[in-house]
């Protein structure tokens, strides 16, 4: 085959016929568009092969021939056009005769005139196709018997030549679609007529979408047919041509199989590593791989070690066999034991420090010792600073021995109350020795959980949790994986994140090794710190809530301030004027909201309960708090 342009190649071709492959003859670059203008290809080099598998009609544009005006109609145009034997139009019937004489033409022939005609019989319409059959008298007047209509609804009307038009020729047919035009080689390039647009000749110029496929193209290229490129149709010859397909990992777990699937490796994403991992060196350029499959089940678990200045985080597969203990849970301030409260399920805590209470910053709130028990009940709020009211923990303090609570009544017991923000040391008072699977303790304990790993997986004899003191878990993480090994070392399998390491390969030949029994999956991988982070900012984990800020302290550094801008007045009267904002103010009683046993009750919570346990006062000494004032009255006596 001759070359052709792409557009000529593209107008002729039978869809029927693809795929066709050619070879570009004379290539193409715009420059300033690197490879795609608004999605489409735009660069082709001399001797680079397409295998076309895809034509679409985009557009077609119609020109008028008279004034070179252009209009674009879309794919699904409903209008009907009709051939021109020309471009000339005639002014009367007889100029028309005469010219299709002096062609050696024979009658009958078909016309139209673009004006409306007038007859005793009927009017016909402008643009309506007419057949002129004779000449002939009528009347005595020299006329044209023209035949209006087809089939059974034909009229015979009786034109002089005299009549004035202009008409123009038409071609012997009935009109036809869009479609048909384009589809008709014949009709390729023929000046047309069409009743519903405003020019009365016109020419169409068909624009398609070419798709098809490239070497190392990972999608279908789009190439437009108005391309300034020649082709070459060369797929009689083209039989030993094969077109590598570049293929993610992404897109081979998208479409689902066939699996197994041998693939090598084309490229590999750049950026830092996500796994500590030793088959991660190995995933390079040119290295085979065997994809059998979407791991299951489908979610991992993201942990955390206890215990170690520096800690190690670890992605957990669901299908982890080891066996976990739970572990008590460590809670640094109130805030924390609010959101590990679940309803149904009470939480006991014990005190780790001792903590004085405040009665200016934290009215209601009472001294705590290292060992105290305490039941946290649920939220609730009390008249802060400022007359303000502020978030609080409700919380009932328990006897010292377990068991011994139970046997007391409940107006008995002391209630307390801890304000969010106050950063304590809680440690979880558990006696659950249970030996729990993965799936068993997710099921029945909520996330985050403190765990021990008693029992290493069977199938993992490296797996690394069994030798850390505790882990958190973390995060449950719904994310697909595929299941891959070397070819190589079929016996080394692993899991990979195509969101997060998306390689890019292509299809392999061969038979892929199928190792024999289950696919021996690492089920545990430590990732990098840098990942770790990457995945807590993830959406998963952005409905965390931080914790409250605590309120500003308006203590003795605020008094000092106001004490040292009063120039001129002593220290003591100083001291009189600020004595009464130091004072405490008197206690309202407000009614709390308690939460416990999944219930919601109301209760008036008391400020400070006697005779259980003997705690200190919450006092102001004036004296003693201002001491250093007396202090600097007396420094500069001693100089």
């Amino acid at each position: 085959m001759e070359p052709v342009s792409l557009q000529d190649f593209v107008c002729a071709l039978d869809p029927a016929s693809l795929p066709r492959v050619l070879r570009v003859c004379s290539g193409v670059y715009f420059q300033g568009s690197i490879y795609e203008i608004s999605g489409n290809e735009c660069c082709l080099s001399t001797g680079d092969l397409i295998k076309v598998t895809h034509v679409r009609l985009q557009k077609v544009v119609c020109e008028n021939l008279g004034t070179g005006q252009t209009m674009e109609l879309a794919p699904n145009f409903q209008g009907n056009f009709s051939p021109l034997t020309g471009p000339q139009s005639y002014g009367t019937l007889e100029e028309l005769v005469s010219a299709t004489t002096q062609s050696s033409k024979q009658l009958p022939i078909c016309f139209m005139s673009t004006h409306r005609i007038t007859t005793k019989a009927r009017v016909v319409p402008q643009e309506q196709p007419l057949k002129l059959e004779a000449v002939e008298m009528h009347l005595g007047t020299c006329c044209a018997r023209c035949v209006l209509g087809t089939g059974a609804q034909q009229v015979i009307l009786h034109l002089p030549l005299s009549q004035k038009g202009p008409f123009w020729e038409l071609e012997p047919g009935p009109p036809r679609t869009l479609l048909q035009v384009l589809q008709d080689p014949a009709l390729k390039d023929t000046i047309l007529t069409c009743p519903v647009l405003p020019w009365h000749s016109l020419t169409l110029m068909p624009q398609y979408e070419v798709e098809a496929i490239m070497h190392l193209r990972r999608t279908i290229v789009k190439i437009p047919s108005t391309l300034e490129v020649d082709v070459e149709d060369i797929t009689a010859f083209s039989q030993h041509i094969h077109f590598i397909q570049p293929l993610l990992l992404s897109e081979a777990l998208a479409r689902g199989g066939p699996f197994p699937l041998p693939t090598e490796i084309l490229e590999v994403p750049e950026g830092p590593p996500i796994f500590l991992s030793p088959w991660l060196s190995s995933l390079r350029k040119g290295q085979r791989l065997c994809i059998y499959g979407v791991a299951s089940p489908p979610w991992r678990f993201l942990a955390s070690t206890k215990g170690r200045k520096v800690p190690r985080h670890f992605m957990i597969s669901g299908a982890y066999q080891g066996k976990l203990r739970r572990r008590p849970r460590e809670f640094p301030t109130a805030y924390d034991l609010l959101g590990a409260l679940q309803p149904g399920q009470p939480l006991r805590v014990v005190a780790t420090k001792d903590c004085e209470g405040d009665g200016l910053e934290n009215p209601g709130f009472m001294s705590l010792a290292m060992g105290d028990r305490l039941e946290v009940l649920g939220s609730g709020q009390a008249l802060g600073v400022q007359e303000r009211d502020m978030n609080v923990l409700v919380c009932q303090r328990l006897s010292d021995q377990p068991g011994e609570e139970e046997y007391e009544e409940a107006e008995d017991q002391e209630q307390i109350l801890l304000p969010l923000h106050f950063s304590g040391g809680f440690v979880e008072e558990l006696g659950d020795g249970r030996r729990y699977s993965l799936q068993d303790l997710i099921a029945q304990f909520p996330l985050p959980c403190e765990v021990k790993v008693v029992a290493k997986d069977a199938s993992h004899p490296d797996d690394p949790l069994p030798s850390f003191l505790g882990l958190r878990l973390e995060e449950k993480i719904m994310e697909p994986f595929l299941v891959v090994s070397l070819d190589s070392n079929p016996e080394m399998c692993f899991e990979v994140p195509p969101r997060w390491l998306d390689l890019t390969v292509v299809e392999a030949e061969g038979q892929p090794s199928q190792p024999a029994g289950p696919l021996p999956v690492v089920p545990v991988e430590e990732l990098t710190e840098a990942f770790y982070y990457h995945l807590r900012k993830s959406p998963a984990f952005e409905g965390q809530a931080p914790p409250p800020r605590p309120p500003k302290s308006k203590g003795l550094s605020g008094q000092k301030k106001q004490v040292s801008k009063a120039k001129g007045v002593k220290s003591s009267e100083a001291f009189e004027l600020q004595e009464p904002s130091l004072m405490p103010k008197p206690k309202r009683k407000t009614l709390r909201k308690v939460i416990k046993d999944s219930c919601n009750l109301y209760s008036q919570i008391p400020g400070h309960k006697k005779g259980l346990r003997p705690t200190k006062p919450i006092t102001r000494d004036t004296n003693d708090e201002h001491d250093y004032e007396e202090i600097l009255e007396q420094f500069p006596k001693t100089l």
